[in-house]
């Protein structure tokens, strides 16, 4: 079977998603009140000396930002609210956009939980999360035989 065919099949059959969010779209056109929470993406990278996490989040500054460890768990959250008025002599129109998000991960035993840093630079925030010495030492690196 062709990519053109099996995209012409895959077209003739919805999405489960959109017959579940069908009576929205027919209820307030495009999607009123309800839209569909966006989380940014996170990646996580395991190196020798820190595990670095990076968020994308364009649009933001650093100050939006809320970053909290409480015991071995970190929380990332957001809120960002934005107020646009427009005024001429005969109408005044009003736009308010508010966005939020919360992230939380579990911290590893063997990271060193005062050391960890934050910075946000073109749009991704990023987050070092250095390892304990010993943590460094005992780094397994291995590589597997596929069978």
């Amino acid at each position: 079977m062709s990519t053109k065919e099996l995209t012409r099949r895959l077209d003739q059959f919805p999405s489960v998603f959109d017959d579940f969010f069908k009576p929205w779209g027919d209820w307030f056109p495009n999607g009123g009140f309800f839209k569909p929470a966006t989380v940014p993406a996170v990646n996580i990278t395991d190196n020798k000396d820190q595990y670095q996490l990076s968020l994308a989040a364009p649009g933001l500054k650093k100050h939006d930002f809320k970053i909290d460890i409480d015991g071995n768990m970190l929380t990332i959250s957001c809120e960002k609210e934005d107020t646009k008025e427009e005024k001429d002599s005969r109408h005044t129109r009003k736009e308010y956009n508010y966005s939020s998000f919360t992230r939380s991960f579990t911290i590893p035993e063997e990271v060193i939980k005062e050391k960890i840093e934050a910075s946000y630079d073109d749009g991704v925030l990023k987050i070092a999360l250095p390892k304990k010495e010993e943590a460094k030492k005992t780094a397994l690196s291995k590589q597997v035989q596929v069978k």
